[in-house]
C-alpha cells in the first residue's frame, strides 16, 4: 500500500492572509506542518500543493529552500490540484492535510494507515469528536479520480472530498475510533484568525523548540490552561457553501 501526503496551502486567506508562512516558534507554520507530516510512517513523499497565482510564489520559494516537493495548480479547483499533484506518484492512497494545522496529529495518521491496510476501502472515517486542526483525511487515489469525474459543483471542487460525503453510498469507508483522550471538540487548534494565531503561538512557546510535540500533549496543555484555550473559543468555522 503506497501513500502520498499532500498539504494544500495558499497565501490568500480572507481572514489571515499569508498565514502558512507566518512565524511560529523558531520557524514557520509551514515548517511545523511539513515536519510533522514527515513523521508519518511509510509514505512516498510530502508534497505542498499551492496555486499558480503570483501571490503564492513565496510558498514555492519556501519549498525550494527547504527541499520540499511542490505542485502548483488551480486556486479554486482544489480537487483537481490534488489529482494532478498525485498523478506522477501513482499512489494507492492520498493523505490530505491543510497547511493551517501546525499541530496535525501524525500519530493518529499512522493509525489511519494501519486501519486502511487491514481493511482497505475508499476512505477513513473516524468515530468520536476531535479538536479542529488535528485530524488528516485518507482516501484512495481511485476514489479521488471518481470524485473528480462526478463532483462538479463548486463545493465539490473546493473541498476535495465533499462529494463523497454527500454521496457516501458510492464510497465505502473504514472506521477508526478516536482515542478518548483526544475527544475535546471544543478546542480549536487550527489557524484562520488572529485569535487562532495567538493560541498557536502560546502552544509553540510552551513546547519551545519541539515542532514534533505530540498532539495529545497539546490537548493536555490546553485543558490545563483554559486561559489559552479561551483565546479562540469564540471563533466560528466558515460554512461550506
Amino acid at each position: 500500500m503506497t501513500t502520498l501526503i499532500i498539504i494544500q496551502a495558499r497565501m490568500g486567506s480572507s481572514r489571515l492572509p499569508g498565514k502558512v508562512l507566518m512565524p511560529l516558534g523558531d520557524s514557520t507554520v509551514m515548517d511545523y506542518v511539513v515536519s510533522r507530516c514527515r513523521q508519518v510512517q511509510a509514505t512516498l513523499d510530502v508534497v505542498v500543493a499551492t496555486s499558480r497565482l503570483p501571490q503564492d510564489d513565496p510558498i514555492e520559494h519556501w519549498c525550494a529552500e527547504q527541499g520540499v516537493s511542490c505542485y502548483r495548480g488551480s486556486e479554486d479547483d482544489v480537487l483537481s490540484r490534488y489529482v494532478e499533484a498525485a498523478k506522477p506518484y501513482k499512489p494507492d492512497y492520498v493523505m490530505r492535510v491543510t497547511g493551517d494545522c501546525p499541530f496535525v496529529d501524525y500519530h493518529l495518521a499512522d493509525k489511519f494507515l494501519s486501519a486502511m491496510a487491514n481493511q482497505p476501502s475508499d476512505a477513513i472515517v473516524w468515530s468520536g469528536d476531535i479538536p479542529r486542526g488535528l485530524v488528516v483525511e485518507l482516501v484512495s487515489y481511485d476514489a479521488l479520480l471518481r470524485m473528480d469525474a462526478e463532483g462538479q459543483e463548486p463545493r465539490h471542487r473546493e473541498h476535495v472530498t465533499y462529494y463523497a460525503k454527500e454521496f457516501p453510498e458510492g464510497y465505502p469507508t473504514t472506521e477508526v475510533p478516536v482515542p478518548k483522550a483526544l475527544q475535546y471538540p471544543e478546542l480549536r487548534i487550527t489557524l484562520d484568525t488572529e485569535e487562532d494565531y495567538a493560541l498557536c503561538q502560546a502552544v509553540a512557546e510552551a513546547f519551545s523548540g519541539d515542532k514534533l510535540v505530540p498532539s495529545q500533549a497539546v490537548v493536555d496543555y490546553l485543558n490545563r490552561h483554559p486561559e489559552v484555550a479561551k483565546l479562540n473559543s469564540h471563533i466560528e468555522q466558515k460554512p461550506v457553501v
